[in-house]
């Protein structure tokens, strides 16, 4: 695919890897504002209910992003038309962002509204970028209908109430995480192959890996704001101090050897578009999930941080790092084509834990979970360094 097919909007594949754009970075702080409208709307709703919705605006958010991610790896964000796009779309992105603490109450269509303009505009967009690639071409022709199906049920959720909306939003966000497993097939078009993909997979890991980032970097706004808050006992002290460092060891987990490695790997899969597809548009969600469940937990940690741990606070304290760790399970699996033993270590450790964790203190739990995650980035640390750096622990 060359820069000329596309009407001089994609991106030139010679010279080394597409590197990731300031404008690109720009984009993200939209979407570190979603961040933090999600964290805050799980410590405000703790529920069971306000799990699901709070889980089903993160596949949104998610999918949003990803889709975008997975579009300026083939259109030049230098071009002006496409840094108008990414503008339109970050405009609409902050819309999407302020109605998400009401999604559920009386900004639902807006919600709903923001979310479809996004993804059928920058499909539709992307469709005539690439009119001169027929490949891309249909590959967005397929896309764009999905988008246009799902948009109508996001619309008559955001028109409905209460269970009702709920349902349509699940159907909607079910058929769009289906669509790229199926092909994007579509009656009269087909579907499309990965194979047919040209993917720059190093771009597509740094992109993840910046996202990676701003959740990290939301899980360590949350516990400052809540330290700064308080008095600083020796308890409030310490959770902070256990949190902070939970926070590093998954930092250190994702970003070892594997990270780099993996935009290698997919440069010299057989079909990087597949590969990628599982481990950047798939996988990559959980640690996202986990690093955001955990920033919930950390905050409660903080606040109540002696007595016995409650339900919630034990659920997020668990849950959060094992999200984290199966995410990275599943992306090395879809990578390296591996099972890490380190990682699945880790979360049977936390499953463990799950059995004391109402008969300790919530600073308890939290310096255990904290010492799971040290364990494992210890583990892949010296497993990596034993290799002199060849994957396969």
């Amino acid at each position: 695919m060359t820069d000329q097919k596309g009407g001089g909007l994609l991106r030139a594949r010679e010279g080394g890897h597409a590197r990731v754009t300031y404008v690109e970075l720009f984009f993200d702080l939209v979407f570190v504002f979603a961040i933090t409208q999600l964290s805050h709307g799980l410590i405000g709703h703790p529920s069971l209910l306000g799990v699901l919705e709070t889980g089903l605006l993160l596949m949104a958010v998610w999918w949003a992003w990803v889709y975008t991610a997975w579009v300026t790896n083939w259109l030049d964000p230098e071009r002006p038309p496409v840094r108008i796009m990414l503008f339109v779309v970050m405009a609409a992105g902050m819309v999407l962002a302020m109605a998400i603490p009401q999604a559920f109450e009386g900004r639902g269509l807006l919600f709903a509204l923001a979310y479809v303009a996004i993804q059928v505009g920058r499909s539709l967009f992307t469709l005539w970028c690439v009119r001169r690639d027929e490949n891309l071409r249909l590959n967005f022709l397929r896309i764009s209908a999905w988008l246009i199906v799902s948009g109508v049920l996001w619309i008559a959720g955001g028109l409905a109430h209460d269970e009702i909306r709920l349902a349509c939003w699940a159907a909607a966000i079910a058929i769009e995480y289906a669509s790229p497993a199926a092909g994007f097939w579509t009656p009269g078009l087909g579907r499309s192959k990965t194979a047919d993909w040209t993917v720059e997979g190093a771009h597509l890991a740094e992109r993840c890996a910046l996202f990676t980032i701003i959740a990290l970097g939301e899980s360590i706004l949350v516990m400052g704001a809540t330290a700064a808050s308080l008095e600083w006992t020796p308890a409030v002290t310490t959770a902070f101090i256990s949190s902070f460092v939970a926070s590093l060891a998954m930092w250190w987990i994702y970003f070892s050897y594997t990270a780099e490695a993996a935009s290698e790997s997919i440069s010299h899969s057989d079909d990087p578009g597949r590969v990628a597809r599982r481990a950047y548009t798939y996988s990559h969600l959980l640690p996202v999930a986990g690093i955001i469940v955990a920033a919930v937990g950390d905050e409660w940690v903080i606040h109540h941080p002696v007595g016995h741990a409650d339900l919630k606070t034990a659920m997020a304290l668990i849950g959060g790092p094992l999200l984290f760790l199966l995410g990275g399970t599943l992306f090395k699996k879809a990578i390296f084509r591996i099972w890490s033993p380190s990682r699945v270590a880790g979360m049977a450790a936390l499953a463990l834990l799950a059995l004391v964790a109402m008969s300790v203190s919530p600073l308890v739990l939290s310096l255990l979970t904290t010492a799971v995650l040290l364990a494992v980035a210890a583990w892949e640390s010296l497993a990596i360094k034993r290799r002199g750096k060849h994957l396969g622990d």
